[in-house]
C-alpha cells in the first residue's frame, strides 16, 4: 500500500485565496494525494480575553483581528472545492469546534482530520466519527489514556480511522521525534500508523516513510519567510517535491522482506561464480 501524502495547507494561506491556490498548485504538481486545510469558529475557540489581547499583525492591532484575517469562510472554501476538483487533488481540513466540523460537512469530503489539540475533545470526536468517514487522528500532546478514548470512540461508531505518531512542537528538534512511537502505536491499536511531521528539513520524514507508515503529513509554504506560526515548520516548494520523490523511492526499496536470488542477480552470479563447481556454487 503506498503512502498517502498530504499536504498541510492549515493556515499559511494567509488569509489569502490566491496563496492557498498557489499551495494547491504546489501540492498537485509535486504529487501529493490531498491538501489539508484548518477550521475554527473564532468566537468559540478563543475566549473574549485572549481576543481582546493587544497584536501586531497584518489584519490589526489585536488578537481577534489577527484570527479572523487567517480564517476562510464559505465563499473561500467553495472556492478551494471547486479548484481542487478542477486540479483532481482531494482536500479535507481539521475542524477545532464542533459548529467548524458541521461546517465542513457541506463539501462532502472523503477524510476527517482529528488534529493533535484536539484528540481530547470527546465531544468533537464523536462528532467527527459519526460521518464514518476515514478519519487521520494525530497524537501530539497526548498520552495513552487520551489515545485509548480516542480510537474507543472511533471504534464505537465503526469509523474507519488510522493514528499518526506526531510530537506538536513549531518546529520540532529532530532528537524528540521518538520516531520508535510508530512501531508503538502499531502494536498497541493494531491500526495503520502514519506521521504528522514538524521538522525542519526531511531526514526524519524518510526514516518515518522506511518504518513503514500508511501516511505522511508535512506543512507546506510558499516561502518560510511568511507571516505565520506554523511556516518555521514548513516545507518550502523545492523541498516538498524533493520529499515526494524520495519518499515513492523509499516504498520501492522497502521490499518484502524475503531473501532470494533476484532475476537480475543470476547472470551476474554465473558469470561471477564461473570458477566454482557446479554443485557448491547452486
Amino acid at each position: 500500500m503506498s503512502i498517502f501524502i498530504i499536504a498541510e495547507i492549515g493556515i499559511n494561506h494567509n488569509g489569502d485565496i490566491e496563496v492557498a491556490k498557489r499551495l494547491i498548485d504546489v501540492a498537485k504538481n509535486s504529487g501529493a494525494d490531498a491538501v489539508k486545510f484548518q477550521k475554527r469558529t473564532v468566537e468559540l475557540v478563543y475566549s473574549k480575553e485572549i481576543l481582546d489581547v493587544p497584536r501586531e499583525s497584518p489584519w490589526g492591532t489585536t488578537t481577534r483581528e489577527q484570527k479572523l484575517g487567517l480564517e476562510f469562510e464559505k465563499k473561500e472554501y467553495d472556492e478551494i472545492n471547486r479548484y481542487c476538483k478542477e486540479k483532481g487533488i482531494d482536500w479535507f481540513a481539521s475542524a477545532w469546534d464542533i459548529e467548524s466540523q458541521k461546517f465542513l460537512r457541506q463539501f462532502d469530503c472523503k477524510y476527517n482530520k482529528v488534529a493533535s489539540a484536539m484528540i481530547v475533545f470527546e465531544d468533537l470526536l464523536k462528532e467527527i466519527a459519526s460521518e464514518g468517514k476515514h478519519t487521520f487522528i494525530s497524537t501530539g500532546m497526548s498520552e495513552f489514556k487520551h489515545i485509548d478514548r480516542a480510537v474507543e470512540i472511533f471504534k464505537s461508531k465503526n469509523c474507519p480511522f488510522e493514528l499518526m505518531h506526531c510530537l506538536a512542537t513549531y518546529p520540532m528538534d529532530d532528537e524528540d521525534a521518538n520516531l520508535s512511537c510508530i512501531k508503538t502505536l502499531k502494536e498497541r491499536y493494531k491500526c495503520d500508523v502514519g506521521y504528522s511531521g514538524h521538522e525542519v528539513g526531511l531526514a526524519v520524514s524518510y526514516a518515518a516513510a522506511a518504518l513503514g507508515i500508511s501516511s505522511l503529513e508535512r506543512h507546506i509554504t510558499l516561502s518560510r519567510a511568511m507571516y505565520g506560526s506554523d511556516q518555521a515548520s514548513s516545507v518550502e516548494p523545492n523541498g516538498f517535491h524533493q520529499l515526494i520523490g524520495a519518499v515513492r523511492k523509499i516504498e520501492k526499496a522497502i521490499g518484502d522482506g524475503y531473501k532470494t536470488i533476484s532475476d537480475k542477480e543470476v547472470p551476474i552470479a554465473k558469470k561471477l561464480r564461473a570458477h566454482i563447481p557446479f554443485e557448491a556454487s547452486r
